[in-house]
């Protein structure tokens, strides 16, 4: 038996089944909005973050699968420097979106991390009981430059802890590259090296501070490859980020937002391709999911069980999943479907076509 977590605009949807058949078995937060889950693998912890508008971020956390809940501290930043050289930043010093959860190392029992809107980084080493901003990322000089894509301001949305050492960890921030530490957050060093954002000038195309990687993953096996949804294509390391390659356009687009790397398997990865740039619907109305299974050099497209005529559906960047055995995937989109595949995705079927704009799916065991 299977769970998913499904983070919706109206609230925390739990589905189970056992890879063929799924149904939905329960609903949290009903009618809020979810923007992230994190169902911690050390201790079976779910984390479920809240984005209520006027009221705030909020967290909870549940230690017996959903049956009890209780609101724990959300990240916060310290208040904003009156003097130095932060004083000025007009970036806001305020919480407005909790984008990833990620846990820490599993010799690190209560260690979280948390990623945000604006870019800051946080860390918590009491299970969520507080919190504390990583300074070193955020009081980077070079955060004056970073930008927001989709929203008015940068954004982390994706943490990897190296399975290795703990006190590795490769983040991506839209729009301001990967970035990376050893020593646990202490100090940090750009790791975008390779990848080319078209939308600047040509001059500053190549300048790793103001990438837009979409959503970074990596292969839990084989922890050196990584896998970018960049805005301006798909990338891949196999050197820990030291450098990356632009993979040749597969069809139909290599523009999108979602990307999940296989567990086990670090030639293997999935991608749901969409239109850019404005556009952000998939190309001919047809929903699909591509697949390459040796490092990028080819794609195989799959819209078995996907809608392929008059789709408009866009999956987010944590909206496509797959679980620890490698062929158990799972997808939703921002009109509120969502589809699961036991073949490595190959064929897809629904599990439910009415919910609310889906933030973020993950898999719970």
């Amino acid at each position: 038996m299977r769970t998913m977590l499904v983070a919706t605009r109206k609230g925390l949807v739990v589905v189970e089944g056992d890879g063929t058949r799924w149904r939905i078995a329960g609903l949290h937060f009903a009618g809020e909005p979810v923007s992230q889950v994190l169902a911690d693998p050390r201790d079976g912890a779910w984390y479920c973050a809240l984005r209520l508008g006027h009221f705030g971020v909020k967290l909870h956390r549940s230690l017996d699968g959903g049956a009890h809940w209780q609101e724990i501290a959300a990240p916060a930043f310290p208040p904003k420097p009156t003097t130095g050289p932060w004083a000025d930043d007009p970036t806001p010093w305020s919480v407005d979106l909790l984008w990833e959860l990620a846990a820490g190392g599993p010799d690190e029992p209560g260690v979280l991390w948390a990623g945000c809107i604006p870019a800051g980084l946080f860390r918590t080493e009491d299970g969520g009981a507080s919190w504390q901003l990583v300074s070193a990322l955020w009081e980077q000089p070079g955060r004056r430059d970073w930008m927001g894509g989709g929203y008015d301001h940068a954004g982390l949305h994706s943490i990897l802890v190296d399975p290795r050492d703990a006190r590795h960890l490769t983040v991506a921030i839209s729009c301001g590259g990967i970035w990376q530490t050893h020593d646990g957050g202490a100090s940090w060093m750009l790791a975008a090296r390779g990848m080319h954002a078209d939308f600047m000038p040509p001059e500053r195309a190549e300048d790793q501070n103001i990438q837009d990687p979409h959503c970074l993953v990596q292969c839990a096996a084989v922890p050196d490859v990584l896998w970018v949804q960049h805005h301006c294509g798909i990338y891949r390391s196999s050197d820990g980020a030291r450098q990356w390659q632009r993979i040749a356009p597969p069809a139909p687009s290599d523009f999108g937002f979602a990307v999940a790397a296989d567990p086990t398997d670090p030639l293997r990865a999935w991608f749901v391709p969409a239109r850019a740039d404005a556009m952000r619907m998939p190309v001919d109305g047809r929903l699909l999911v591509t697949r390459t299974d040796d490092g990028g050099a080819r794609f195989r497209s799959f819209g078995d069980g996907l809608p392929q005529q008059d789709a408009f559906h866009l999956v987010y960047r944590h909206g496509l999943a797959v679980a620890p055995d490698g062929r158990t995937l799972a997808m939703a989109s921002t009109t509120g479907a969502l589809w699961a595949s036991g073949d490595a995705g190959e064929r897809w079927h629904a599990i439910a076509r009415d919910l609310a704009p889906v933030a973020a799916v993950r898999f719970a065991g």
